[in-house]
């Protein structure tokens, strides 16, 4: 399910799946409480001769229309709430081996990102630094390293479903897989002050020649 927006990392599927199953139950329970809603309004119409009933919920005939659709939708709450759980544990709690890391840092009104260079290790003389465009290899699993210089932003590339806060003093660890090559958007989804509209990038998934090609290209020359 990704109607307009592509699923271009490996559990893109997943949370989409998950909003289908919610919009899926969320909408069947909707419309059957509605068609019997109308149903009730049809079926107990003001008619001559037929004397209104008053019910105060407790008769034992009454009760069951309560009890009974209660009961369906604790058990339907109870199979959202394992299936989210299955994805969050997936995205949030699990950090699989990494093949590169990345560090991306928010400020007002834009994005940094440091990335390893032809030694692929972070914070070493050769890293790649670049304002608002985030360069990746496909299908390599990245960590990222998320910070903030100012104030609270939020890495949103809605491709990849990512959504993150950003909060300053601290660094936050995700992970991600591109699984489809080709550029996309990067939002900050947390409004941050007069600029957030315009504080957009871009993150360019490339394949093993293209992203090694890259690297050698931008790997600043390290003097001894």
């Amino acid at each position: 399910m990704h109607f307009s927006i592509p699923e271009a990392s490996s559990y893109a599927g997943s949370i989409d799946g998950l909003i289908l199953l919610i919009s899926v139950l969320a909408g069947a329970c909707l419309l059957v409480a509605e068609v019997f809603f109308f149903w009730l309004i049809w079926r107990f119409r003001a008619r001559d001769g037929v004397r209104t009933q008053y019910l105060d919920g407790t008769e034992p005939h009454i009760k069951k229309w309560i009890s009974r659709p209660h009961t369906l939708i604790l058990i339907l709450d109870v199979v959202v709430i394992v299936a989210a759980i299955r994805v969050w544990v997936n995205v949030k709690q699990t950090l699989p081996p990494s093949d590169a890391t990345v560090r991306v840092i928010g400020q007002q009104w834009g994005w940094v990102f440091q990335h390893p260079g032809a030694d692929r290790q972070l914070d070493s003389a050769d890293d790649v630094y670049t304002t608002d465009d985030l360069y990746v290899e496909n299908l390599k699993t990245y960590h990222f390293q998320l910070q903030s210089r100012d104030v609270l932003h939020s890495f949103s590339v809605p491709v990849f479903r990512i959504k993150q806060d950003a909060v300053p003093g601290r660094t936050i660890t995700g992970w991600f897989t591109p699984i489809k090559a080709g550029t996309f958007d990067i939002q900050c989804a947390e409004i941050c002050g007069i600029g957030h509209g315009v504080m957009g990038g871009r993150i360019h998934v490339q394949d093993a020649a293209e992203h090694a090609a890259w690297i050698a290209g931008n790997t600043p020359t390290v003097t001894q």
